[in-house]
């Protein structure tokens, strides 16, 4: 027993020696201090910066570096006729100087607007209204490389189109946003080529979601922000603080035609959606079953016998169309599609027109006899002729 204390009181004896040993000549080997040499190869030229820093230094050139060279600045012009002059059209000025050949002269009418590089081979997401009864259409990306594109698609019900760069070269692209990840109050950029000036980058945060009702669009979803949006911004990116796409810049509040800190973008979710669907088919498809609806006031939802007002008003059926083969009527509510709870208006009209044209859907209604469940054969949305000025 008294060899194994000896043995013990040895080793610790040479222990404390050790200790006083590192801590006199290697103190950071106790106190987990990186050595200089790795401190130097962080803090060199070319590192990479951790993103808290970047973001405690107040400076987002990392994000507008990343997603600049995919934003681009798009012109379009068109062709137009000079005014007749009234008298041609007089029949004493006819009667007289007989019939004029309509030989006006004719004149090109320009427009800018800004759009997203969104694949290597050159498949550019922009406004719908940019490119709008454009007859020539030329990309300029932020090198100064400029090449002719043509259009791919459009979808005026949510104002977005798809063109494509006429070359074979590959183009830098940008990244997009998961789905749902922005929140109110993140920072955010909008670039893009605003009254023509070149490329410009602003700053601001997310205001708000899921902006609705603005009478803009058909479909509606937009992100609010108070970024620097102007005219020739329409269609340019709205990046997050990594550089992200999370929305194409499509509209603003504005009594003067600039910038009053109330700007409106797409969310790159819907965006996707239209993109994936003109890509591949040239066009986008939706559902329709032929109704007129109403919003669900509370004073209707009282004379209804509702307990809220909730659901849409069905306030017309067009003849021959789904809904009137099913036996909708007008005065009904509907409350449902297939199982899922229909809130408003809003939330009908997208869910019966994310439904596949020629399958069957099941509509919940309520009418004074009671709810009951009708089945739908879903048809193909007709796609309006928009006219929207640049």
């Amino acid at each position: 027993m008294r060899r194994l204390w000896l043995i013990f009181s040895q080793a610790v004896t040479v222990s404390i020696a050790v200790l006083f040993v590192v801590s006199t000549l290697k103190p950071e080997w106790l106190h987990g201090t990186t050595p200089a040499s790795v401190v130097a190869i962080f803090e060199a030229p070319g590192g990479t910066a951790p993103p808290a820093e970047a973001a405690a230094g107040g400076s987002y050139a990392g994000a507008a570096q990343r997603s600049m060279p995919a934003v681009v600045h798009i012109f379009t012009s068109k062709e137009t006729r000079a005014q007749r002059h009234p008298l041609l059209d007089d029949p004493v000025f006819r009667h007289f100087f007989g019939e004029r050949p309509d030989s006006g002269p004719r004149q090109r009418s320009a427009g800018l607007g800004s759009g997203v590089i969104v694949s290597p081979d050159g498949f550019v997401l922009t406004n719908n209204h940019v490119i709008e009864a454009a007859d020539e259409i030329e990309v300029a990306l932020n090198d100064g490389r400029k090449f002719p594109a043509r259009l791919v698609g459009r979808d005026p019900e949510t104002d977005l189109a798809v063109l494509k760069l006429q070359t074979d070269a590959q183009f830098p692209v940008i990244t997009f946003a998961a789905a749902d990840t922005l929140q109110v109050g993140d920072v955010v950029l909008a670039i893009g080529n605003p009254f023509g000036v070149g490329q410009t980058v602003t700053m601001g945060i997310i205001s708000a979601l899921g902006r609705t009702h603005l009478g803009i669009n058909t479909f509606e979803n937009y992100i609010q922000t108070d970024a620097a949006i102007n005219p020739g911004n329409s269609g340019g990116a709205l990046v997050d603080s990594s550089g992200n796409l999370v929305g194409i810049n499509t509209a603003i509040y504005s009594r003067s035609g600039g910038s009053l800190g109330i700007g409106f973008a797409i969310p790159v979710s819907l965006a996707r959606n239209v993109l994936e669907q003109i890509v591949a088919t040239g066009e986008v498809t939706r559902g329709w079953v032929g109704v007129e609806i109403q919003e669900i006031t509370p004073e209707l939802a009282e004379s209804f016998g509702l307990n809220e007002p909730s659901g849409a008003l069905i306030a017309g059926v067009l003849r021959g169309s789904p809904a009137e083969r099913a036996g909708i009527r007008p005065g009904d509510v509907l409350i449902g599609v297939d199982g899922r709870s229909v809130r408003d208006t809003k939330g009908m009209l997208e869910m019966v027109a994310a439904l596949p044209p020629g399958n069957v859907a099941q509509f919940r209604i309520r009418r004074a006899s009671g709810e009951l469940d009708l089945k739908v054969e879903v048809g193909r949305r007709p796609t309006p002729a928009l006219q929207r000025p640049n």
